[in-house]
């Protein structure tokens, strides 16, 4: 794995602070923390950095984008809006590698066993997630989209899905999750593609 520098945008949140403790202790990535309530966090001397801002700012997130090589976003609340301004940030900032987080259902993937209620078509919840997902594949950014199940904290085995195929179980560890995005930072896994994440059955 080649060390990268890492925003975490929504680095407060369950995923977004797993995410991190996680790059910490198993990668050599720099990291830099975007959130709105930067006080609520204490950064590791050496490989920490932290930034508050809007994600609805473009020119706060250009600012924190500046010598990134990669984007991870993991957000709440109007997403469509926030993949809007986050993929004008990297245009203005020229990055180009974006990792963001969804949910499973956004492509109607659930079969029925798992519960095909969870899809986008019978959830409308899910709809502002999908609406996130189209603006980034019309992008032409070097894309991860990650629909990951319901999260927890319980074993941390997990599979992965292609856009296409049907999702394989209910429930992942947020720790699988951060495994995933660190191999997609590091390693450049899963560019161009929207990938389901769950614990096998």
């Amino acid at each position: 794995m080649k060390m990268k520098n890492v925003l975490i945008i929504g680095a407060t949140g369950s995923v977004g602070s797993t995410t991190r403790d996680y790059l910490l202790a198993n990668s050599d990535d720099q990291l830099t923390l975007f959130a709105r309530h930067a006080n609520r966090i204490k950064a590791t001397a050496g490989r920490e950095k932290i930034v508050q801002g809007d994600v609805t700012n473009v020119s706060q997130l250009a600012t924190a984008m500046a010598g990134q090589d990669v984007v991870f976003a993991a957000l709440s609340g109007n997403l469509k809006m926030m993949a809007e301004s986050i993929v004008q940030a990297m245009h203005q900032s020229q990055i180009k590698r974006l990792i963001f987080i969804t949910s499973m259902g956004i492509y109607n993937e659930i079969p029925a066993f798992l519960g095909a209620d969870g899809n986008v078509n019978r959830n409308p919840m899910l709809r502002g997630y999908r609406a996130a997902a189209d603006v980034i594949e019309a992008s032409d950014l070097a894309y991860t989209i990650v629909r990951p199940g319901w999260f927890d904290n319980g074993s941390d085995d997990y599979e992965v899905t292609q856009k296409g195929e049907p999702f394989g179980g209910h429930n992942v560890s947020r720790r699988a999750i951060a495994d995933l995005v660190m191999h997609a930072a590091d390693d450049n896994d899963y560019v161009k593609a929207s990938v389901g994440i769950n614990r096998p059955e």
